[in-house]
């Protein structure tokens, strides 16, 4: 008698003959194709920009954080390939869509790439795939939009194709936690392609967790990413608050971390930033008002985190007037293009935003960034003028009239920039305090 679809990719996934296909190579794409290839699985990688498919065909990572050993292991051993090719999406048995969810200019999902991708796997689906979705969206997504996408195929889920979500959980530039190191949120359209997505990443990442349903997972996903987006905005908000109350929110920090018990710290800034945190909340406050609900903390956050820029921005001009310089005119560094400490990710970085309003008030605006030798264009900031970061050295620093400290990468000789610029005006807190040249911000 023949094997039904489930029980042909059951024994395809024990036995790890299974091939896997990621579709969408970027910051969740890429660590987790490399992943699986490291628990013995063949892995074909899909694209839509043939630049990357070309470096990952040659062995080449164009993620700086990411080892660069491990993709040249992974191709040589012939474990790894890419392609542009989506038409090939019905030769791998499970598909992995790791593809951006971004949000429109009135905060709406737009799901565009989820949805291309995955009609191009409808128009290509065949018995026996198991369909992932791990972009992070609202409660509902997967069931909601995937699966009538998918069934337009003919096929029917649970029977004939299987349908899951299990949200990303990256976290670049993090060395204690890789892909394999972090639990597997699973929720499956039904039981049976629940068991057979826990089956797929039970023998890759450390462990599973089942959920009842995929909506559980997406709002998991959602919920982590809340919790993130409110604390930083709480830091934020205290910072404000103590800078005018004439208190160091970091010596302040400092303190509250030594309790051991009912404190988890969160590092104040510029503003949030990222593909997450600044982008999913808002996936849930708009769902939520589909059912006649409001998100207030989520939308809250979101005020909180956008205010701060003020004060950071504010901070600069009030220490510019002391020292009798007008903000038009000025010539301002940026230190730090990234979002977050030594990674090279600008993805809703604040550092544009700064870039944008310093600039339309006119000063002469720079930036440096040891990670990131030239500002890509961004969806968010379309009308910037491309840009290349300038070497840190004290020639230039004594030139400026002010730095504005937006990233803390730890390879900046932070010394060396408080020996010879003017004015730092630091909203990471890495000089701890104001000096003569140094304002807290």
């Amino acid at each position: 008698m023949a094997s039904t679809p489930r029980q042909t990719l059951t024994e395809g996934l024990e036995s790890r003959t299974s091939v896997v296909g990621v579709l969408g190579l970027g910051y969740v794409g890429l660590p987790l194709a490399l992943t699986f290839v490291e628990a013995d699985y063949t892995v074909l990688g899909f694209d839509i920009d043939e630049e990357k498919v070309d470096r990952i065909n040659r062995g080449s990572s164009y993620l700086s954080h990411l080892d660069q050993d491990r993709v040249s292991r992974a191709v040589e051993s012939g474990s790894l390939g890419a392609t542009a090719d989506f038409d090939r999406v019905e030769e791998p048995d499970a598909l992995l869509i790791c593809v951006p969810t971004p949000l429109t200019p009135q905060r709406e999902p737009e799901l565009k790439y989820v949805l291309h991708t995955v009609r191009s796997v409808a128009e290509a689906l065949r018995p026996g795939q198991l369909v992932v979705l791990e972009s992070t969206t609202y409660p509902g997504t997967t069931e909601e939009l995937v699966l009538p996408a998918l069934e337009s195929s003919g096929l029917r889920c649970g029977t004939e194709f299987f349908l899951a979500y299990s949200p990303e959980r990256e976290d670049p530039g993090n060395r204690s936690y890789r892909t394999r190191d972090i639990p597997k949120v699973i929720g499956g359209i039904d039981e049976v392609s629940g068991e057979l997505a826990v089956r797929l990443y039970e023998g890759v990442v450390q462990s599973t967790v089942l959920l009842g349903s995929a909506r559980a997972a997406e709002a998991t996903k959602l919920t982590e990413n809340i919790f993130r987006a409110v604390n930083i905005a709480l830091v934020n908000e205290l910072k404000v608050v103590y800078d005018r109350l004439g208190i160091d929110v970091w010596e302040v920090l400092d303190a509250a971390s030594t309790k051991p018990f009912g404190f988890m710290r969160f590092e104040p800034g510029p503003g949030w930033g990222g593909h997450c945190v600044p982008l999913d909340p808002f996936y849930l406050s708009w769902k939520a008002r589909e059912f006649g609900v409001s998100a207030r903390f989520v939308e809250l956050a979101g005020e909180v985190n956008w205010q701060v820029r003020r004060h950071v921005l504010r901070k600069l001009q009030e220490a510019l007037n002391e020292r009798g310089k007008p903000l038009r005119g000025s010539r301002i560094l940026i230190l730090g293009l990234a979002y977050k400490r030594d990674v090279a990710d600008p993805r809703e970085s604040p550092s544009f935003h700064f870039i944008d309003e310093l600039r339309s008030r006119g000063a002469e605006v720079l930036y440096h960034d040891p990670l990131i030798p030239e500002a890509p264009s961004m969806r968010s900031w379309p009308d910037l003028p491309p840009m290349e970061s300038v070497p840190l050295t004290p020639e230039l620093l004594e030139e400026l009239d002010a730095v504005l400290l937006l990233t803390d990468h730890s390879s900046v000789d932070y010394e060396m920039v408080s020996r010879h610029a003017p004015l730092i005006v630091d909203s990471r807190g890495v000089y701890r305090g104001e000096g003569e040249n140094v304002v807290g911000a």
